[in-house]
């Protein structure tokens, strides 16, 4: 059974840091292009960034880039993101999913992602 679970979220004042984990089991996923996505109150699931399967490319949404970081480690089967200079508007359900190995291409539509985990709440405190 393949599984994502995320690990890491919280309660942050503005400013401050976090980091999700996502530790991938069922299957390796080594050669998937693995992403973030996030679905604040009130608001549709949206992209957060995009990691390829070697991790030489990377996509993030203009509304976190400079702030977060997004890595992988293949031994481990887990996929991290730093989340730094957290803002109020940041505050969602963070979620983990990755896609079939095969598709090469990071895509920022949360239809092209086949895995998904079950979220972590990320809470920004103004």
């Amino acid at each position: 059974q393949v599984q994502l679970v995320e690990s890491g979220g919280g309660l942050v004042q503005a400013g401050g840091s976090l980091r999700l984990s996502c530790a991938a089991s069922g299957r390796t996923f080594s050669n998937s292009v693995m992403g973030w996505f996030r679905q604040g109150p009130g608001k549709e699931r949206e992209f957060v960034v995009g990691l390829s399967w070697r991790g030489g490319t990377t996509d993030y949404a203009d509304s976190v880039k400079g702030r977060f970081t997004i890595s992988r480690d293949n031994v481990k089967n887990t996929v991290y993101l730093q989340m730094n200079n957290l803002k109020p508007e940041d505050t969602a359900v963070y979620y983990c999913a990755a896609r079939d190995p095969g598709y090469l291409i990071i895509m920022r539509k949360s239809g092209s992602y086949a895995y998904w985990g079950q979220g972590t709440q990320v809470t920004v405190s103004s």
